[in-house]
């Protein structure tokens, strides 16, 4: 029976949303392992809007569904309509929408509150047992999500790394290439473009990450 996965999206774009190549391949890869998947985001604003071919802030408004649904080719949900039992696992990729839609992390660091309908959705496969994967930057949501003491990785960025343990995670350092996996709660995180120079680098960490965490909804 194909795993029915659950990805989570923070809009389209590096910048101010989802990393479209970490998504995509995320999606390529539980596709090609048979995973059935189904995307979300929350129906929110984003933080704002930023130009990705000069770097600067636009001077309009973006909904991070709206913009999610361009990587999912519109076949996205609202992650208010994220339930559990549906799923097997939930995957979510990085880029600055994490910390920018899905929380307040850019602005508030350690003292960041997650979108309350991300946290709901999120927190309810840790109740439930089931596997989580987070990559690059999203690993910053992971002692809100999971609760202190939980393992996690955003590569070895000393700042970054310094507001999740003051949040009450355990920092491991790791190459693009490798994951982190804390057994205890299953929950799997790779450092993605936190550290890679290429697709092929960001690849190489996220097909380890979606394989083992598929590889726990059987344990």
């Amino acid at each position: 029976m194909n795993k029915k996965v659950a990805v989570i999206l923070s809009g389209c774009g590096v910048y101010d949303g989802a990393e479209i190549h970490e998504s995509v391949i995320t999606l390529l890869r539980l596709d090609q392992r048979g995973a059935e998947v189904q995307c979300f985001a929350p129906d929110v604003q984003q933080l704002h809007v930023v130009d990705h071919y000069s770097g600067d802030e636009m001077d309009e408004t973006r909904n991070v569904l709206v913009e999610a649904a361009r990587i999912a080719r519109g076949k996205i949900k609202n992650v208010r309509d994220l339930h559990v039992d549906d799923f097997d696992a939930l995957i979510m990729p990085g880029g600055f929408g994490v910390a920018k839609n899905l929380s307040d992390f850019v602005v508030s660091g350690a003292n960041c509150t997650v979108q309350v309908d991300v946290l709901n959705a999120t927190q309810a496969f840790v109740k439930a047992g089931k596997p989580v994967g987070l990559m690059c930057i999203a690993p910053a949501l992971a002692a809100k999500i999971f609760g202190s003491g939980v393992v996690c990785t955003i590569g070895n960025d000393h700042d970054t790394a310094t507001a999740l343990t003051q949040m009450g995670a355990i920092h491991h350092e790791c190459e693009v290439s490798d994951i982190i996996e804390d057994h205890a709660r299953k929950l799997v995180t790779t450092p993605a473009y936190m550290l890679a120079q290429s697709i092929s680098e960001a690849a190489s960490g996220i097909n380890k990450l979606v394989d083992r965490v598929l590889e726990l909804t059987h344990a």
